[in-house]
């Protein structure tokens, strides 16, 4: 059994060009976005861009990055503007060598990273991105804040200013779990005023608000598969059900699948469109948080993220040097 804590690859061109001439077919570049408290260089997202390699040969594995610096990356998944993290994050992969000369991306997104992708992809998605995976994320929000670990100063830190005053301005902009947590009405679970109004990041990249942004919708609309797990024996994530991007009523219980909400019927983010082309996939996975076996994990590389008869022909010239991060 495999814990994620964060995630990391391993390769980058030093010196990058892509041959005019491929060999041969090869998988398509795999970014992902680690979560909450994770860094993009920790040990055991190393084991899962690993295991995508071992899985599909010759795949170029990118772990999203805030910082070079793995501290920094770490304190960034607390502290931060969740839109501008998501701008340099667009900015980043548009001019990177290797992932800006192919035709489209998979991806895979770890719980908070899912709905990070799910921004880039509304947001800017370029290069395109064909298969989004993501695992126990929060896509319709949170409606409590995390515990942390006994020593855990920094989330400590993060989760005491987070319960001062979630919906200002300066919290707003500045603590990255405020920007997705979503307060509801307790008695009909719709959204409350105060989220619509101020919330930087969730009301707006669920198209939640009176005017809408087309362009999310289309954006995402254009992918071939958005598949989101769920982990059975969540307790970190309150309500686990966001990770189906249902909606639950914390006081009463009641779950209201995606399928029967306004946002899929009224098709605020493409979702329904992406349901008619049959590209949108509910699963679930045994254990809590981000608890996953390396034979779930293969499953999803054998299944969505596996060579294509459209699949990227990439190589790398003779003479360029990969070096380990």
């Amino acid at each position: 059994m495999l814990h994620l804590l964060p995630l990391t690859t391993l390769l980058l061109l030093a010196s990058a060009s892509l041959s005019p001439y491929p060999q041969e077919p090869g998988p398509l570049p795999l970014i992902i976005w680690h979560g909450l408290g994770d860094n993009y260089a920790a040990d055991g997202l190393a084991e899962v861009g690993e295991l995508a390699i071992e899985t599909n040969p010759g795949t170029f594995v990118y772990n999203i990055r805030l910082s070079e610096d793995a501290s920094s990356d770490r304190t960034a998944t607390f502290f931060g503007n969740v839109t501008t993290q998501i701008a340099r994050v667009c900015e980043d992969i548009a001019s990177h060598p290797i992932l800006s000369t192919a035709p489209a991306l998979n991806a895979l997104g770890f719980s908070q990273g899912g709905q990070f992708l799910r921004g880039y992809i509304e947001r800017c998605n370029n290069p395109p991105i064909r298969n989004l995976v993501t695992f126990g994320s929060q896509h319709n929000g949170i409606a409590k804040y995390q515990g942390c670990g006994a020593t855990d100063w920094l989330c400590k830190g993060a989760m005491a200013l987070l319960r001062m005053n979630t919906w200002s301005d300066y919290i707003q902009s500045h603590l990255v779990p405020a920007q997705y947590y979503r307060s509801t009405n307790a008695t009909t679970g719709e959204p409350t005023e105060e989220y619509l109004e101020h919330s930087n990041f969730l009301a707006d990249i669920n198209n939640e608000r009176a005017l809408k942004n087309k362009t999310y919708a289309k954006n995402l609309a254009k992918l071939d598969k958005l598949v989101m797990y769920l982990f059975e024996d969540d307790t970190t994530v309150i309500p686990k059900e966001t990770g189906w991007f249902a909606q639950t009523n914390i006081e009463t219980g009641e779950v209201t699948e995606l399928r029967d909400r306004t946002i899929y019927k009224e098709d605020w983010i493409g979702l329904k469109e992406l349901d008619k082309k049959g590209g949108l996939e509910f699963k679930a996975t045994e254990g809590g948080h981000m608890q996953l076996s390396d034979k779930v994990l293969v499953d999803v590389f054998k299944t969505y993220f596996s060579p294509a008869e459209e699949s990227w022909h990439g190589a790398l010239n003779e003479g360029q040097e990969i070096v380990e991060l």
